[in-house]
């Protein structure tokens, strides 16, 4: 079973603190999964993943197009993350590997020289992250589409399944 733990990150960008948000989510969604039980990404699961990677970019993009704030009664305001920390461990290969890229992605921001603005993205910070997730997508359509699925009767199953998402509130 994946091993959901957390741990602690403190920032000071409200819009790192919204990507770090969406990022955990994403790479939840991806562990809990129906395909991760399996060797094959459904293409119900398939579409999933192609619209967290257009979130993250929208929210991206959203982020880099705002004009740069000055904060000085605010700032440096610490902001605490709670980041999921996957061990990676469902059955699904595919879906171990975008979760390792997005916790990547996650990690690579959250520790960023951005981290310690107000706001935005600079241009290096903008970049991994652009490349990540343009990653993802190639990963997707180069490697997932044409190999999906996989007949593993031998290796299948090695891992116990991830368990069901959450239930009620």
């Amino acid at each position: 079973m994946a091993d959901t733990s957390t741990s602690v990150v403190v920032v000071n960008n409200h819009d790192i603190a919204g990507l770090n948000s969406r990022m955990n989510r994403f790479i939840e969604e991806l562990i809990k999964s129906v395909s991760s039980g399996t060797s094959q990404l459904n293409q119900f699961d398939q579409q999933r993943l192609i619209t967290y990677l257009d979130a993250i970019d929208t929210y991206h993009g959203w982020v880099i197009a705002q004009p740069n704030l000055d904060l000085p009664e605010t700032h440096p305001r610490a902001i605490t993350l709670t980041q999921v920390a996957p061990a990676i461990t469902v059955e699904n290969d595919s879906i171990n590997d975008l979760v390792r890229l997005l916790t990547i992605a996650r990690d690579e921001i959250v520790n960023s020289q951005s981290a310690r603005d107000a706001a935005g993205l600079n241009k290096f910070d903008s970049a991994r992250l652009r490349s990540i997730v343009a990653k993802c997508r190639k990963f997707l359509s180069d490697y997932i589409v044409p190999t999906n699925p996989l007949d593993l009767p031998e290796s299948s199953p090695a891992v116990a399944q991830s368990g069901a998402g959450r239930t009620g509130i």
